[in-house]
């Protein structure tokens, strides 16, 4: 059994039973819960390595709850939900999940996302520098933020933006080349909603970027101080 504990919320009971079925199967420890509310009482007495979310439930939606408990939470979270369009999914990134799969969906899928998340997978992107920009330090390899000396959470979403920015720094880079990157895991708007997110927790004024910077028609570029050696 695996010592990640995942929490399913999910107003479908059915569809509760057989995700903590296949997920007990592939190895993971699993907790589910009907509504919000009650995924609440349970996150006051238990701390989870990941949410599996959906959206349309009665009551307090999957975004509103998401939304709030980031403000004290920063568990990562991915969204299982029928909603499937872009601006679904770009609602789901900006309330702060780390990733978003539509039903129906593939089982094998979903624990692939599953353990990226959780193993934060740094296979394609391991290089031994850490960037510098400002205040801050990221480490490509494990996806840790720091800003003098403080960790920072930054979504799985955001770990990998930084890493394809890391790997070029100073250099524009854009809605193509990050796609490239991110191996199509994010596209297009989903891209922009991403690069907003990530730029209001790096910027003191997202308006007026110093580090996370838009290069007009042609994309975004990080400006650093260095890329340091690891110690």
């Amino acid at each position: 059994m695996s010592e990640h504990h995942i929490l399913v919320i999910d107003d479908d009971e059915r569809l509760r039973i057989l995700l903590r079925r296949f997920l007990e199967e592939s190895g993971f420890r699993v907790t589910d819960a009907g509504n919000a509310s009650e995924a609440r009482k349970i996150l006051q007495g238990i701390a989870f390595d990941l949410l599996v979310v959906d959206i349309m439930m009665p009551g307090e939606t999957g975004l509103e709850f998401l939304a709030d408990i980031r403000k004290n939470n920063a568990v990562p979270a991915l969204f299982l939900t029928a909603m499937s369009d872009t601006e679904n999914r770009i609602e789901g990134l900006e309330a702060g999940a780390d990733d978003y799969m539509s039903k129906p969906f593939e089982p094998r899928e979903l624990v692939l996302r599953i353990k990226r998340i959780l193993q934060r997978n740094r296979s394609n992107d391991h290089f031994d520098m850490q960037i510098n920009f400002g205040p801050f330090l990221f480490d490509p390899d494990t996806g840790m933020l720091s800003k003098s000396g403080d960790r920072l959470h930054i979504t799985t979403a955001e770990q990998q933006l930084l890493t394809s920015f890391g790997k070029r720094p100073n250099q524009i880079l854009s809605r193509d080349d990050l796609g490239a990157a991110l191996d199509g895991r994010m596209e297009g708007r989903s891209i922009d909603v991403a690069v907003a997110r990530l730029r209001r927790k790096l910027e003191p004024d997202p308006r007026h970027p110093v580090y996370l910077q838009t290069v007009r028609n042609r994309g975004w570029m990080l400006r650093t101080d260095s890329a340091a050696p690891k110690r």
